[in-house]
């Protein structure tokens, strides 16, 4: 038997062909998506209603490249507020049709809406009672006529150019389980807090932080008086290398800052100057509440790299001071 050529294929296309290859599979995609948007009707606000009663989870299923979809799509659900599980197809008729129970509810992605192995899974649903969501791209198909509420797949091509891999019709499936998840947590009102609590950990855990997680406080913020001597405001912003110190008032009120910036524009007068002299008054500040993403947003925005955290009470006072690099060990500046 001879030895089979295991060498990488040779690219023979130029680099600009393969970049416009590219373009026209996203755009093929994109066409099909924005003809998914077109079509959404009524049954898809059915569908919505339908999750949004459920007492038990929601269950989704699908084989093949619509199965991936289907785990997608449960976890989406999952971490938007909504208990889902996936059911595979294929093990379904092995006991896990288990999984499924009266109160629960059913999301069957097939594009050809003919897959066999769904079968088990529709007809144990219709027994307990369970309602039924498809997600089909034929209006006929067993799947579409089986369910309770079918949302139709617009018929647009494949972005592959035999028009068999699924790439178009997986891209609107995924969006149709987006939206109905989106859609539901809307309705359920699941705010900003709420989505905290679900995803404690990770990068959307890290941006759901809230600044008194990162903030340097007590004796680490850089603080000085209005009348403290420029000798001893430079000490202070060496020793705590934030490229700035607070200026607060007798009260402990945070009246301005003094930066880098301040000490080169006023480099003249260092000497016989004090710090409500040089301070920049009505400093940019955090409520240490803030959302971590948020107050690098205000960061960035102001051009600036720290800022003190005061509390959001009235008094004004600084109670702790965040810099850009805290961002940057987080991964997210």
């Amino acid at each position: 038997m001879p030895a089979q050529d295991s060498a990488p294929a040779r690219i023979n296309l130029p680099p600009a062909d393969l970049v416009a290859y590219g373009r026209q599979v996203i755009a093929t995609e994109a066409n099909g998506l924005l003809a998914l948007s077109a079509s959404l009707d009524d049954r898809f606000a059915e569908a919505v209603s339908i999750l949004l009663s459920l007492r038990g989870r929601v269950v989704t299923t699908g084989m093949g490249k619509s199965g991936y979809v289907a785990r997608k799509v449960m976890a989406t659900l999952s971490s938007t507020g909504l208990p889902s599980v996936f059911i595979h197809p294929a093990e379904a008729a092995h006991g896990d049709l288990g999984m499924l129970a009266p109160g629960d509810g059913l999301i069957a992605f097939s594009n050809s809406g003919e897959t066999s192995e769904l079968q088990p899974v529709v007809a144990h649903a219709r027994k307990l009672g369970v309602p039924i969501i498809a997600v089909a791209g034929r209006a006929e198909s067993l799947l579409m006529r089986q369910a309770d509420v079918g949302i139709l797949l617009p018929s647009v091509g494949e972005a592959c150019p035999a028009n068999l891999a699924p790439t178009t019709s997986t891209a609107m499936m995924m969006a149709v389980g987006d939206a109905l998840a989106l859609a539901a947590m809307q309705v359920r009102g699941v705010s900003r807090a709420g989505f905290e609590e679900l995803h404690p950990g990770g990068a959307i855990g890290k941006r759901m932080m809230r600044v008194a997680a990162i903030m340097h406080r007590d004796a680490a913020m850089p603080i000085v008086t209005e009348d403290c001597e420029m000798r001893d405001v430079i000490m202070m912003m060496t020793s705590r290398s934030f490229g700035m110190t607070g200026v607060v008032d007798r009260d402990g009120r945070l009246v301005g800052v003094i930066t880098d910036g301040d000490l080169r524009r006023h480099f003249d007068s260092l000497i016989e100057g004090k710090a409500t002299d040089m301070m920049t008054p009505d400093p940019k500040w955090v409520s240490p509440g803030c959302l971590i993403e948020d107050a690098l947003t205000l960061l960035n925005k102001h051009k600036i790299t720290a800022m003190f955290a005061v509390e959001d009470d009235g008094t004004d006072r600084p109670v702790g001071i965040v810099h850009v690099h805290d961002f940057l060990r987080l991964g997210l500046a």
